[in-house]
């Protein structure tokens, strides 16, 4: 039996933005961790801003010293489109790398921000990586915090993490294939914790490169104001250098790496380009920034200061993203990114942070970053290290220092921090205090993800990141006896990655593990087997259905039983109906009593009938999703009536009209997104056609297409295997959860048919 749970957690009703409603419920997961989830309240800059000029009044010259040098960053993107080769490049510019490697190098030492062997191996980024380094621009020292992070689905809690602690992010983009769909992912995520981005675009020296199509594809597909801060000077292999068009200068990139910049004028022949674009940026800043709007208006020339103002206004207000573009792997075009991130994302006192006070009714506080007020910071990302437990942690207000005590506020337990590290990779620099704005790491510390940490002078909490739940379950058995190694192993895969969770299955006798899809899976199975010596055999992945119905259905129950003293009785009168459009992923209960019939404490009894009868449905035992149950009447017994007499009636009632409601078997279908040479369009249709996908656009590229289509998860595993076979392995797809949809007559039979087989086997 599958009991792994899948449920609609992309939707967009899910926001957690970085400012917090007041009002809060708590989370528990399988496993036990705690998760904040707050009601969408989104905000706009202008509000922030009001709130922000007022936290500002309250820091000292020193706070602003120290914070408005420091930049918190990440590097985010589609599969494959450059992040860990553009952070390597980074890293060597900015002096903490002495040489550099690639992702698939043949020297075999890999990227440096690829410290797992497994990355290295299979050229992905499977977890994020954090770093810290330097830039000097106008002779000032910049500091920054940067993350790189995978780019697969699969991994997307990462990429969750990360945001949920950074400030501003690069975001980077395929010159050839332009916006994927897992950019379109990773701008969903920024926009839920308002990160204000930079674009890259990347890859400007591959065949069929052109970034003016990325731009309109920014445009349409992320709907956000984007204009190119630059014009490449060649294309293609004939890269040469950019044009910045706000300072009217060329620049090229010179040496073994490209790491002296070369100025120079404009070609001739791109003068009338570089005049258009820039002409192009006027215009764009104009509709999204009052002082450029109002020169435009009065056809004046904004000065370069100006432009460079209104950029940094526009983008911090999550307004527009300025695009630079370039080649990593060619190394053009990296240093102007470090300037526009230095230019243009904001430094942490420009961003607004809000807790919940625990002493004060879960009262809304704005966090403000000095170092003079109450320690406040968040643990985002653990790890298993050689040390024991290493805690990532982002301090938001006061500074963290080593020796000194914390305080988890979840479980009110002290702590004290015995060492204090800047990471860099799986590489540790010792600190002996950070301040405000800061990301840092510590050992030694039992908590769970996303716990807040105070110096126990307040009682704050911060809203933890977005979990989405487990897609696939699978089940795992140790070949060998000795299990220890096994349950440490899954024990700490849970406390690091929230999206993979462990259960036991009684009536199976199985363990069984449930991640975010098949390669998430096989990565931790691969890991038990290289960290742990654990060798498993696995199961056939299973799909997480839901149930639920189609009609109404009344209801009239009457739970009685008697055993020699006071009995069981409670009567139930009510009906259950689908739930509304728009609610489809909820379960409500409702009671409409009148005249005490049933008394308020039955009826909480009931409440908690209807939620445990919701957890495993009558069809196949499945989570039930989409059904209103309504209590209008009922009767009690003077003597026999109790909470458990009505908590049986009501989860008895509720299957027996859930059984005459037209129940029906929801199966999750999955957005599939295939990237192939244009040669094997026809095999690609072919093998989505077999597995009963509908096909929902379509787009030609220079020499590759991408194809959107939607289909049952169920009919996916093994899809990589047979992409493969018809695309001579050149194929690639990602897959992202979309909605719940009715099963097949036959499917809902033969799912029906074997769950009852279980259950005489028992």
């Amino acid at each position: 039996m599958n009991i792994a749970k899948f449920t609609a957690g992309m939707c967009t009703g899910s926001l957690w933005p970085r400012l917090l409603c007041a009002s809060r419920n708590n989370l528990v997961c399988a496993n036990g961790r705690m998760f904040h989830s707050n009601s969408v309240c989104r905000t706009t800059y202008e509000e922030e801003k009001v709130v922000l000029d007022e936290i500002h009044k309250e820091m000292k010259p020193v706070d602003f010293q120290n914070i408005e040098k420091i930049r918190n960053i990440g590097i985010s993107a589609h599969i494959d489109s450059g992040k860990t080769t553009f952070t390597e490049r980074v890293l060597y510019y900015t002096g903490r790398i002495k040489a550099i490697h690639e992702v698939r190098g043949r020297d075999n030492v890999g990227a440096k921000m690829d410290h797992m062997d497994l990355e290295r191996e299979k050229g992905i980024t499977i977890q994020s990586a954090a770093t810290f380094c330097s830039w000097d621009k106008d002779n000032k020292d910049y500091h920054f915090n940067l993350i790189d992070t995978p780019g697969h689905i699969d991994f997307t809690i990462e990429v969750e993490r990360a945001l949920r602690v950074l400030d501003g992010a690069v975001l980077v983009v395929c010159a050839v294939s332009g916006v994927q769909s897992q950019t379109v992912t990773v701008d969903r995520q920024m926009r839920r914790y308002n990160i204000p981005r930079i674009t890259f675009i990347n890859k400007m020296d591959r065949m069929g490169a052109n970034p003016f199509r990325a731009v309109e594809q920014i445009h349409s597909k992320l709907k956000i104001p984007a204009a190119v801060l630059q014009v490449p000077i060649g294309i293609e292999s004939d890269l040469e250098g950019v044009v910045d068009i706000i300072n009217r200068v060329a620049i090229y990139n010179k040496g073994d790496h490209g790491e002296t910049l070369v100025k120079g004028p404009i070609p001739e022949n791109l003068k009338d380009l570089v005049e258009e674009k820039r002409q192009v940026l006027i215009e764009t800043l104009a509709d999204v920034d009052d002082e450029i709007a109002e020169l435009f208006l009065e056809e004046q020339e904004p000065s370069v200061e100006q432009i460079k103002n209104a950029i940094r206004r526009a983008t911090i207000a999550r307004k527009f993203s300025p695009v630079l573009m370039g080649s990593a792997l060619a190394n053009t075009g990296v240093q102007a990114v470090l300037d526009a991130v230095v230019d243009y994302l904001p430094n942490p006192s420009e961003v607004l942070n809000t807790a919940l006070n625990l002493a004060d009714n879960e009262a809304k506080v704005n966090l403000v970053p000095s170092v003079q007020k109450p320690f406040l910071g968040l643990a985002f990302k653990l790890e298993e290290g050689q040390y024991g437990q290493l805690t990532y942690i982002r301090v938001y207000q006061g500074r963290l220092r080593k020796g000194t005590y914390i305080t988890n506020v979840k479980t009110g337990k002290k702590i004290k921090v015995s060492r204090l590290v800047r990471m860099h990779s799986n590489d540790m620099e010792d600190v002996d205090e950070v301040g405000s704005g800061e990301i840092c790491a510590t050992f030694g510390i039992d908590c769970a993800s996303g716990d807040t940490f105070s110096d126990g002078t307040v009682q704050y909490s911060m809203s933890s990141m977005f979990v989405p739940d487990a897609v696939v379950s699978l089940s795992v058995t140790p070949k060998s006896k000795d299990a220890g190694n096994f349950s440490k192993a899954l024990n700490r895969f849970q406390k690091e990655d929230p999206t993979f969770r462990v259960k036991f299955d009684a009536e199976s006798k199985e363990t069984i593990i449930s991640g975010m899809g098949e390669l998430h899976l096989e990565i931790y199975v691969e890991r038990m087997r290289r960290e742990y010596n654990v060798e498993c055999t696995t199961g056939r992945p299973q799909v997480s259905y839901r149930e639920s119905i189609t009609t109404p259905a009344e209801f009239d129950y009457t739970h009685k039983k008697q055993s020699g003293g006071a009995g069981q009785y409670g009567r139930v009168i009510g009906a259950v109906s689908p739930a509304a459009e728009g609610e489809k992923g909820k379960n409500a209960f409702e009671t409409a009593i009148v005249g005490g019939r049933i008394p308020d404490k039955y009826l909480a009894a009931c409440g908690k009938g209807f939620d445990e009868a919701c957890e495993k449905g009558p069809l196949v035992g499945h989570k039930v999703l989409g059904v209103n149950m309504l209590i209008n009447d009922g009767a009690i017994h003077a003597v026999d009536s109790n909470e458990l007499s009505f908590k049986t009636a009501t989860m008895a009632a509720f299957r027996e009209a859930f059984l005459n409601a037209r129940p029906v078997i929801l199966e999750p279908i999955m957005v599939v997104t295939v990237t192939a040479p244009n040669e094997f369009q026809g095999n690609v249709i072919g093998t989505l056609n077999k597995l009963q996908a509908v096909i929902q656009d379509t787009e030609n590229g220079h020499d590759e297409f991408t194809m959107r289509s939607e289909c049952p998860l169920s009919n996916l595993f093994g899809y990589a295997t047979s992409l493969r076979a018809s695309t001579q392995g050149k194929g690639e797809f990602t897959l992202e959860f979309s909605h719940y949809a009715p099963t097949a007559p036959n499917v809902q039979r033969e799912l029906i048919a074997e769950f009852q087989k279980k259950q005489q086997k028992k």
